[in-house]
C-alpha cells in the first residue's frame, strides 16, 4: 500500500536542467569552445562536484579565464531562462490528489535545499510538501540513496509504502537503491539516456492521473 509519494525536483518539477546547461553552453561559445551532451549527462541529477564545467572551460581555451564574470553571467542566464518555464505538467494535479488521497509528500533533491525551496515558495508549492530533503542534509547525493532513506525516515514510512517520481538516471538508481517503488520520468536532456531500472516510465505526469496509476501499481 502506496503511503507516500516522493518527487525530485529539477527537471522533474520544474524544468532547470535544460537551462543549466544551455546557459553553460553559451558561455563555451562565448569562448571558441564546445560543451557537448555527452560531457554534461553524467552531471545531470547528482551533486555538482560530478563535473566542473569551469574547469573544463578553461581546459579547452587553454588559457585562464576571469572565473567570477563568467559564473555571474552564466547564472544570470540561468535564471532568466529557468523563470520562463512554468510548473511540469501534470504535477500540481498530483499534488492535488495525493492531498485528498491522505498520502504524505516528500521532494528528495541533489540541488542545495535553498534553491529547491526559493523556487517552490515562488511557485507556490512549498505547502504541499511534509518533508524536503537537499545536498546539505545529506553527505552523500544522488545516486547514493542517502536522500530518500532520510526522506522516508522523517515521513515516517518504509521503502514498500513510497512512490517516487524521478526525471534522472542517478535517481533512478537512487530510488531503486533505497528499495523503492520509481516512475521515470525523463525530459528534454534525460529523455536521450537509458536506464532499466525504473519499474516504470511515463513521458509525463498528465499522461495517467494519480489513482490510475496507483490503481497500476497495486495490481
Amino acid at each position: 500500500m502506496i503511503k507516500a509519494l516522493i518527487f525530485d525536483f529539477d527537471g522533474l518539477i520544474l524544468e532547470t536542467e535544460e537551462p543549466i546547461y544551455i546557459s553553460w553552453q553559451e558561455a563555451y561559445r562565448d569562448h571558441g569552445c564546445e560543451l557537448t551532451f555527452e560531457m554534461w549527462a553524467d552531471y545531470i541529477g547528482t551533486t555538482e562536484e560530478a563535473f566542473d564545467p569551469f574547469g573544463e572551460l578553461e581546459k579547452q581555451a587553454g588559457r585562464r579565464l576571469p572565473r567570477g564574470e563568467i559564473f555571474d553571467r552564466q547564472r544570470k542566464r540561468e535564471m532568466d531562462l529557468v523563470l520562463e518555464r512554468g510548473v511540469m505538467p501534470g504535477v500540481v494535479d498530483y499534488l492535488e490528489s495525493a492531498k485528498d488521497l491522505g498520502l504524505k509528500i516528500g521532494l528528495a533533491s541533489s540541488s542545495k535545499c535553498s534553491w529547491v525551496t526559493g523556487h517552490l515558495k515562488r511557485l507556490g508549492l512549498i505547502s504541499y510538501f511534509d518533508s524536503i530533503k537537499g545536498a546539505d542534509d545529506v553527505s552523500r547525493t544522488k545516486p547514493d540513496p542517502e536522500l530518500f532513506q532520510l526522506v522516508m525516515a522523517d515521513l515516517g514510512v518504509s521503502p514498500e509504502q513510497g512512490l517516487v517520481f524521478e526525471d534522472s538516471v542517478h535517481g533512478v538508481t537512487a530510488a531503486k537503491n533505497a528499495g523503492l517503488f520509481c516512475v521515470w520520468i525523463p525530459n528534454k536532456l534525460t529523455s536521450q539516456l537509458y536506464t532499466d531500472q525504473a519499474n516504470l516510465r511515463l513521458d509525463s505526469l498528465d499522461e495517467i492521473s494519480l489513482i490510475d496509476l496507483l490503481e497500476k501499481i497495486n495490481r
